[in-house]
């Protein structure tokens, strides 16, 4: 099929050259740009050439590249925040992944727990797993704050393991 300058092809793929490497994103990032058949056809045909990688269903990326280690993968972070956007849903990182954000844990889980006011789910992406729990708006209500990463960190260390230190 020939790229016309207009074709929703077209569109698309200058839409995400125009993106720095690394963005995730979803088919809702291009229904400005055509039908979602045909948006799914041309993420689909990218996908196909090594342009962008499907990270799971529905969820994509248009990889960084290192020189030695190749394509990398996405931070969990830009990964949901991809969700997020694509549901209308506030995230809070939630236990130990709040708290290795914080730095107060080294412990870097392959479970990677967000608290929602979406929809509970868990999504796939390589080997990580990353766990969106629904909440209550009260849980949610320091969404996107640092007191609300701290909360849930000191919830996740419970108070026999915080000290004044």
């Amino acid at each position: 099929m020939g790229k016309h300058a207009d074709s929703t092809d077209s569109k698309i793929l200058r839409r995400i050259q125009g993106r720095k490497r690394g963005w995730v994103f979803t088919p809702d990032s291009f229904t400005d740009l055509g039908t979602r058949r045909a948006v799914d056809l041309a993420l689909m045909r990218h996908r196909d050439s090594g342009f962008i990688r499907q990270l799971a269903r529905g969820l994509y990326d248009y990889p960084k590249i290192d020189p030695q280690l190749g394509p990398l993968q996405p931070s969990t972070d830009d990964i949901a925040s991809a969700l997020a956007g694509r549901d209308a849903t506030r995230l809070q990182p939630s236990g130990a992944y709040a708290a290795n954000l914080l730095g107060l844990s080294t412990q870097v889980p392959m479970k990677v727990v967000y608290l929602t006011d979406g929809r509970s789910r868990t999504v796939q992406v390589g080997k990580r797993q990353i766990i969106l729990k629904h909440t209550t708006p009260r849980n949610m209500a320091t969404a996107g704050k640092i007191s609300g990463l701290v909360i849930q960190a000191l919830r996740h260390l419970s108070r026999k393991n915080v000290d004044q230190q």
